[in-house]
């Protein structure tokens, strides 16, 4: 059986800050136990995808800049018969962050957020709407806090302007500015369903974006039980199992809130630990 792990063609701006290069190490890991694992980069011309019996999506980060492009490659790998994990049904409803409100369809608790479609624009009706004073702005397809904006009540009529404007490109989601993302934002990894570990992603001094390349501090605490719980009941709520999953979110009043359900390219902070990589295989294998 031949897999391939699929990933993007290298930018400094998005692996700044990461230590390890957790691609290579974890084909270098499955290699190791006797894969047949190749590395390539998804949207790469040459590439023969029909050589391959299994896709791994593993880090394709600039997929939401070319997203048709990407979702197109995932139906081209789907009628060729490649194994796609995760699948192209999830990863597609993934895509978009209307996902979120499938979630809070389901009774999960989940950050409020409100639409804007592509050609609207953004008013300040929604401080009142989410009775905050303080807002965030970002794209419904993104990743890594692109063009992701912030609005309070001082400077709506100037962010306004610039909010019109990227709403000319896409949709745009309104979600209230939630503060207890400056202590940090929980990632708990799930393979194939069980919890595998977790991370902690703390922004730095003034900023509220999280990602090692914005300037966020990552940490490993032990988290508590009822958290890993409360974040396992989004993935139990999957239609199919999932080789991974990173269920990133708050803590509010000592319970965890979704902010994102990263099913297409999360880093899994796996940091060359061979316990981690093992929990990988094992699901990898499970699914195979």
């Amino acid at each position: 059986m031949k897999i391939t792990i699929a990933g993007y063609k290298k930018e400094e701006r998005l692996s700044q800050g990461v230590a390890n290069d957790e691609d290579t190490e974890l084909i270098n890991f499955l290699i190791h136990k006797g894969l047949d694992v190749v590395p390539t980069i998804w949207n790469d011309k040459s590439v023969e995808w029909s050589s391959f019996d299994v896709a791994i999506i593993k880090s394709p980060w600039d997929y939401h800049n070319h997203l048709n492009e990407f979702l197109n490659w995932l139906d081209h790998l789907k009628k060729l018969g490649v194994k796609v994990l995760n699948s192209t049904e999830i990863i597609k409803w993934n895509s978009d962050k209307h996902y979120l409100g499938d979630l809070v369809k389901k009774g999960l608790p989940v950050i409020p957020a409100e639409y804007l479609k592509k050609g609207s624009s953004f008013d300040n009706r929604f401080f009142n709407y989410f009775n905050a004073d303080k807002l965030v702005v970002k794209p419904c397809v993104s990743a890594g806090a692109q063009n992701t904006v912030t609005v309070d009540r001082n400077n709506c009529n100037e962010r306004s302007k610039e909010i019109d404007r990227l709403l000319r490109e896409q949709g745009y989601m309104v979600q209230p500015f939630v503060e207890e993302i400056k202590n940090g934002e929980w990632s708990f990894l799930f393979f194939n369903g069980k919890y595998s570990h977790c991370s902690l992603k703390t922004p730095k001094q003034g900023d509220f974006r999280v990602q090692h390349y914005h300037g966020g501090s990552i940490s490993y605490p032990t988290p508590d039980p009822k958290h890993i719980e409360q974040a396992g009941i989004y993935v139990e709520s999957l239609p199919e199992p999932t080789l991974y999953a990173r269920v990133d979110g708050v803590l509010i009043n000592d319970s965890f809130s979704l902010m994102e359900l990263e099913l297409i390219e999360p880093y899994l902070f796996l940091n060359s630990n061979t316990l981690l990589l093992e929990n990988y295989y094992q699901a990898l294998i499970a699914l195979l």
